[in-house]
């Protein structure tokens, strides 16, 4: 997703855009190598929503039309978290859940239909072209052949496997620092057939801890096929099964029991599927006091997130935003220092709140950041004050989908109305 939101911004500012693919895309919205977590539930959030539509207006319309599920997030949404259930109500911003493979098989048949992008599918970077300090291109190879695509810009969108750590080295240039938060989270995911009258009271279910005591969490998503996706997770070595009777089992002792009520039930429609997530990573690019010209580094390349959370997606689309506004700018020098500078400040609000969570567990190891703790004492009354209070719960809301500062949450009004609805 990182790769496409930057090609549909760089394509507004150069005159050819060459999008290097290692998997050949399928034709249509499936799952591929290159996409591991494509089978598990994805959210995207509402501020990377709205980034979505700016890049590709009528994009949520189409999504729907063909099957995707739009609704008010806090009247849709039965979210169980800190042993209780968040108060149901209309907040005034929608939710968009769809499978991954269908929301990027839409994002790429938009990218790929841009007059000045090339899709190249099949086709792995083995390294930089480079001229001194800069780089220059990259160097691929494509159906055994090796070749050098020229640029002007390359914007590295590889993955929490990026190779630009060691290019940069390569290119006598410091590595960048990194921040890992060590929280062993697994997960599977299974789809079942849904049908009217399942989940009664809400659209679909999420379901959080109450850490340290318990471990896992679940999500019941409705998805295009009129199909529920049914995403298990643990965190700390607690993962689900894949087995049929397992994958049960560890759903009935979730800390609420509305999914193991509808999955228990349901028609399986496919096997359940895992993933592994060892640890939140953090690339400070931002750290560093030098960086070649002609190349940034962009999505999970820069900071991947515990994806129970689902900030991956928005992240990606806050920082193609903002490229396109740093490109749009008449002064394109020294551009990787303030892209990277303003990433880090995006990147600081998501890592808090996921980190923060994490290290609600004292078995997570990784660098703590001043004030966690005390942090996390007053999110823990926040959690218990949106089972009563709707405009607290507006405000967390409003955090969570990155459409405010968490500063929010500190105003004098909004503590109040925390103490007097959490004590």
């Amino acid at each position: 997703m990182a790769g496409l939101l930057a090609a549909r911004v760089l394509s507004d500012r150069f005159e050819r855009v060459t999008l290097i693919e290692r998997d050949v895309p399928p034709d249509g919205p499936d799952t591929r190598k290159g996409v591991p977590q494509g089978r598990h539930a994805h959210v995207l959030l509402a501020r990377g929503e709205q980034i979505l539509s700016s890049l590709f207006p009528g994009l949520t319309a189409e999504l729907v039309a063909g099957g995707a599920f739009a609704g008010d997030m806090a009247a849709s949404m039965r979210w169980f978290q800190f042993g209780g259930y968040k108060r149901q109500h209309h907040w005034g911003h929608n939710t968009f859940i769809q499978t991954r493979p269908y929301l990027e098989w839409h994002v790429r048949r938009r990218v790929v239909a841009l007059p000045n992008v090339k899709l190249l599918g099949g086709c792995s970077v083995t390294g930089l072209s480079r001229d001194g300090a800069r780089v220059t291109g990259v160097e691929v190879q494509r159906g055994g052949e090796s070749e050098s695509i020229a640029g002007e810009l390359t914007v590295d969108c590889g993955g929490r496997g990026s190779a630009a750590p060691r290019w940069l080295q390569e290119m006598a240039f410091d590595a960048p620092p990194e921040s890992a938060i060590e929280v062993n989270v697994g997960y599977a995911s299974r789809y079942y057939r849904r049908v009217p009258g399942q989940l009664r009271g809400a659209e679909f279910v999420v379901i959080h801890p109450k850490p340290p005591g318990e471990r896992r969490s679940a999500t019941l998503f409705p998805i295009e096929g009129d199909r529920w996706i049914c995403t298990l997770a643990g965190w700390l070595g607690d993962h689900p099964p894949t087995d049929s009777a397992g994958f049960l089992e560890f759903a009935r002792n979730l800390p609420a029991p509305d999914v193991h009520q509808v999955i228990s039930q349901a028609e399986p429609l496919s096997d359940p599927v895992p993933h592994r997530f060892p640890a939140n990573l953090r690339r400070h690019y931002e750290r560093l006091a030098r960086f070649p010209e002609g190349y940034l580094v962009m999505g999970d390349a820069v900071c991947s997130f515990n994806p129970v959370y689902g900030q991956g997606m928005t992240s990606a689309a806050l920082q193609a935003d903002l490229l396109a506004r740093h490109l749009a700018g008449a002064d394109h020098g020294d551009l990787a220092r303030r892209h990277f500078r303003e990433v880090a400040r995006a990147v600081d609000v998501i890592w808090k709140l996921a980190a923060g969570e994490d290290f609600r567990y004292p078995e997570v190891r990784g660098p703590k950041m001043a004030g966690t703790d005390l942090g996390n004492r007053y999110v823990s009354m926040i959690h218990r004050a949106v089972m009563r209070d709707e405009r607290v719960y507006d405000a967390f809301l409003s955090v969570l989908n990155l459409l405010e500062p968490p500063e929010i949450l500190f105003r004098p009004s909004t503590v109040v109305r925390v103490l007097r609805a959490a004590l």
